[in-house]
């Protein structure tokens, strides 16, 4: 039997709302329901905004997609391949070992909360195929972006984050929480089991996930990206063009028309998925990462007809 839905679902054309609803509770034990303005923990949909901070560090000529990994990291992470360049990281098409590998056996997430307790999780893991050859989904090259852009700008990832992308966006509930320590009107994360997720998350998220948002944000969000507010309009051409497998730079592109940040982890689900022509956006965000399935059907299914 499907596990009842914990979470949001929010769909709107333009400034008109077509369908919000909240089910569920956001802190089972203290019997507090999730609403619409609940914040949620959106797992790997921060890797569109990882993207959108490197790709405005390349606009302004501070970085190129052919820097190399090694220009800007030295002699930290000495496993990259010396080829290996923000386009290759941005697309997922790097090649190097990941840090969190999602193929594998979940194990307990380490005690993450600074760039320094990244950068030693990121140590050790053998490049895996030459740059350019495949893709292949890596968490790690997205965490390695966010320690470049901090290095080249000189300021903490998460600063990046606020200043070049929720600030100009509106994005008001969306920051990186600690998951230890989370506050008033933000969802805890639940496992199958009905414990929380805590131990099952990093303490603070960084470039490839763990920022939390609201539904509500990314209505803000998708006519930021595509006004132009948060890189300039060639660049968002660029970065919605597909470079791999159906994927751009930190976007996924689904089918022609269409494009979605996404996210899963223990305890997390979230997608949103924008159609550029209509203004449709549809996003679903959830504090149980086994809810969800016929509800993101029925959402894509709905963008297909709309």
């Amino acid at each position: 039997m499907e596990a009842p839905f914990s979470g949001v679902v929010l769909v709107n054309r333009g400034d008109e709302t077509l369908l919000a609803e909240a089910s569920g509770y956001a802190h089972v034990a203290h019997g507090v329901e999730n609403t619409v303005d609940t914040r949620f923990a959106i797992a790997s949909g921060t890797k569109g905004f990882t993207a959108l901070v490197v790709v405005g560090l390349i606009a302004e000529g501070r970085l190129k997609p052919a820097t190399t990994a090694r220009e800007v990291l030295g002699d930290d992470l000495p496993l990259i391949d010396d080829g290996v360049t923000v386009e290759h990281l941005l697309t997922h098409t790097s090649g190097i070992g990941d840090y969190y590998d999602e193929d594998a056996d979940p194990a307990p997430a380490p005690l993450l909360a600074t760039s320094a307790d990244y950068l030693a999780a990121l140590d050790g893991f053998p490049q895996r195929t030459p740059p350019g050859r495949e893709f292949r989904y890596n968490n790690g090259a997205f965490v390695v972006l966010a320690l470049i852009a901090e290095r080249i700008a000189g300021i903490p990832f998460a600063e990046l984050v606020r200043t070049r992308v929720t600030e100009p966006a509106g994005m008001t509930d969306t920051a990186f929480l600690r998951s230890d320590a989370l506050p008033a009107r933000t969802a805890t994360g639940y496992l199958e089991d009905g414990r929380s997720n805590v131990f099952s998350l990093p303490v603070v998220g960084h470039g490839d996930g763990g920022i939390y948002s609201s539904a509500p944000d990314f209505r803000k969000f998708w006519p930021a990206l595509l006004d132009g507010r948060l890189v300039p309009d060639e660049w968002v051409t660029r970065m919605l063009r597909p470079h791999a497998d159906g994927y751009g730079l930190g976007f996924w592109l689904p089918r022609p028309g269409v494009v979605r940040l996404e996210g899963g982890d223990p305890g997390v689900t979230f997608r949103s998925t924008h159609e550029p022509a209509s203004g449709l956006t549809a996003t679903l965000i959830s504090n149980d990462h086994r809810g969800g399935g016929p509800l993101l059907r029925r959402l894509d299914e709905f963008l297909t007809k709309a």
